[in-house]
């Protein structure tokens, strides 16, 4: 009768204990964190339903009674730059944070060129040597493909350090780099990206649905899972061949001083990072609602053939985070695509489509972009110079966030036009001292077309704080183009030596136009 009894007892106890679940913390939250300064501070976690919890952190004391679902959430009120703090959470069990810091908060997100980290970069040794900043912290969210909004990621605060900062966003880190310096208040950096991803895998799946125009991207993705087994079966049979055809091919690419083509991965299925709204949910949705000063993003190359749609795309992709985050229109600040192949004459280019969307996407509010148009590499995808991008991107930020408004923080952007004779004259904003043609010499990037939209390449100089464009072929031009190629040779600067953007004054439909 005993040995009957106590299984049944061993039982009961088993149940009650896992009925009563010790008070949690997601991986956003721990040792070594930053958290938002002049901010309501969103605290979060899990407890066993209707579990009252009590936090503490610097004279500040919030308490909270656990949701029936076991989640619950507690808000500080704004706190000034400082530390180092503790944190105590108490429910049936008590938790004890350390090391914690009050400053800025930034979110690094997109794909390959953000992901790359900064031992890979220029002089990465020298660079990774002198990263002692203890008062900046970073921390990497865990790949992670999700069909549904999760509520953690895995991923830890470490402090900046020669050990730590190898395998962290070469951009991410020079952004933060650069802010820290300039304001002197703890940074926390907060990395979730993956490389190749499009952008439609950082979006929710309402949005997506929501629109007829991102219709095709979720039917296209039906068709790719439902022909996904027979395309793995054929990738298998044929690995071995399409490797050999690839090295050879790459190395003809290279030799001739092209970018090699994308080695033949495994056909793209289920848990791929193209997967519509898998990175949002894996990868994003955890980090709602923790208080953010901003967002910096670089991605775009995945979405160039369909760079038409990207206009559209992006600013809703935008206006998604801003939603789940619900605190306004946070600054978002991206990277424009770079220089890449080796196709500098004027051409139709879905790169330079791309990059049109990207400065479309400034009429979103509170947004800035970085032009990197001059510091990309011909033969590689992924340019090493991220000490640049991030710079550039911080400038922004300084500007625009912290009230440093004697800084350029952008290149000369298209403004707009008139025309006079047989000549086009071009306006810009953010010239800051005067405009200028690089090292002195002539301008180049620009070409011009008459009403038969035939580019050619065309004259240019600076003159009264414009540019003057014009061809003698061409009597009534109706249209310009600048940095309008893949890889443009061009050579229009401010007079903080940023470059300009490429542009084009017509609206003429492309090759991405009906592509989505």
């Amino acid at each position: 009768m005993m040995k009957k009894f106590l299984p049944a007892v061993f039982m009961f106890i088993l149940a009650v204990s896992e009925s009563s679940a010790l008070v949690r913390l997601p991986s956003i939250f721990g040792d070594n964190m930053v958290l938002q300064q002049n901010a309501i501070i969103n605290l979060w976690g899990f407890a066993s339903p209707l579990e009252h919890v009590l936090v503490q952190m610097n004279n500040q004391t919030v308490e909270c009674t656990t949701s029936p679902e076991g989640k619950w959430k507690v808000s500080f009120t704004p706190m000034k730059s400082g530390g180092p703090f503790e944190m105590i959470i108490k429910g049936e069990n008590t938790i004890q944070l350390k090391n914690i810091l009050i400053g800025e908060v930034w979110l690094c997100s997109g794909q390959s060129n953000m992901d790359f980290p900064l031992k890979k970069t220029n002089d990465a040794e020298k660079k990774i040597g002198q990263a002692d900043f203890s008062s900046i912290r970073i921390f990497i969210v865990k790949r992670k493909v999700a069909l549904t909004p999760q509520d953690d990621c895995e991923g830890e605060w470490l402090v900046c350090s020669p050990k730590t900062i190898g395998d962290f966003s070469g951009v991410g880190y020079y952004f933060g780099k650069n802010l820290h310096k300039e304001l002197n208040v703890p940074i926390g950096l907060i990395q979730s990206t993956w490389g190749g991803a499009p952008a439609e895998a950082f979006m929710s799946i309402e949005v997506l649905e929501s629109d007829p125009d991102f219709k095709p991207i979720l039917e296209r993705w039906e068709k790719q899972l439902e022909k996904y087994p027979d395309l793995l079966d054929e990738y298998n049979r044929n690995r071995e061949s399409l490797l050999q055809r690839w090295i050879i091919d790459s190395t003809t690419a290279v030799n001739k001083g092209m970018a090699p083509s994308r080695k033949p991965n495994k056909p793209e299925g289920p848990g791929s990072r193209n997967t519509p709204a898998g990175l949002y949910n894996g990868m994003l949705y955890p980090l709602v609602p923790l208080s953010l000063k901003g967002v910096i993003w670089y991605q775009g190359e995945a979405n160039a053939g369909r760079a038409h749609q990207y206009r559209k795309l992006f600013p809703a992709l935008i206006e998604n985070w801003r939603a789940i985050w619900n605190v306004g229109d946070f600054s978002f600040y991206f990277v424009q695509l770079p220089n890449l192949f080796r196709q500098p004459e004027p051409s139709k280019s879905g790169w330079a489509e791309l990059r049109e969307a990207q400065l479309l996407a400034l009429s979103v509010p509170n947004t800035g972009m970085a032009v990197t148009i001059d510091i990309g590499d011909p033969v590689n995808l992924h340019p090493t110079n991220k000490l640049d991008v991030g710079y550039r991107l911080s400038l922004i930020a300084v500007n625009n966030d912290y009230g440093k408004n004697d800084i350029l923080f952008s290149g000369p952007i298209y403004q707009s036009h008139h025309k006079f004779e047989n000549k086009i004259f071009l306006n810009f904003k953010h010239t800051g001292k005067g405009l200028a043609a690089k090292n002195g010499n002539a301008l180049k990037g620009f070409t011009i077309a008459s009403d038969d939209k035939k580019f050619i390449t065309a004259s240019a100089k600076i003159e009264g704080g414009q540019v003057i464009v014009w061809n003698d072929q061409i009597k009534n031009p109706v249209a310009v183009r600048y940095a309008w190629a893949d890889n443009p040779d061009c050579n229009l600067y401010n007079s903080s030596n940023l470059p300009a953007s490429p542009f084009r004054t017509d609206d003429w439909k492309e090759v991405t136009f009906n592509k989505k």
